[in-house]
């Protein structure tokens, strides 16, 4: 077990989810409230915990297929880096530009990508594939937050 390589794993898409952060603040406390959200739109104060778990779970999972020098193939971290550009452009297209719009075009090609990481992952990790489930799974909810806030305003 490699420390360096778990740290490493863990702390770029803790980085990610801070970058991200940076155009989500703003528009939370200026835009955001006054959307029209679908009655299923979690609490506001379950994003944080929700998004540091899954970026924790992405690393520990990249982790995995990186000690596995993942399978002998360079499209897992190539994919793997492309979905966490995604994600930060996600932020950055619904808060940043307040544009759901161009957000929802993003997250659909961002879930593309998450399971694109699940099945490549599973080749080389299953472990590290099941880790990812739960980042899908959340994508999929925003997803479909995404595209109920863009219809309701």
């Amino acid at each position: 077990m490699s420390f360096v390589k778990l740290a490493v794993s863990v702390a770029i898409p803790l980085a990610v989810g801070f970058l991200g952060s940076l155009f989500t603040s703003q528009g939370l406390k200026e835009w955001y409230p006054a959307l029209q959200k679908p009655s299923f739109t979690p609490p506001n104060w379950l994003f944080f915990p929700v998004w540091t778990v899954l970026f924790v779970l992405m690393g520990i999972a990249f982790y995995l297929v990186w000690q596995a020098n993942f399978g002998g193939t360079r499209t897992i971290p190539y994919l793997y880096f492309l979905q966490l550009a995604a994600n930060v452009l996600w932020s950055f297209f619904f808060f940043g530009l307040r544009n759901p719009a161009l957000a929802l075009v993003d997250i659909l090609v961002l879930w593309v990508l998450i399971l694109g990481n699940v099945l490549l992952f599973s080749r080389v990790s299953p472990v590290g594939s099941y880790l990812l489930l739960p980042y899908l799974g959340w994508v999929s909810l925003a997803t479909l937050l995404n595209a109920a806030i863009l219809k309701l305003n």
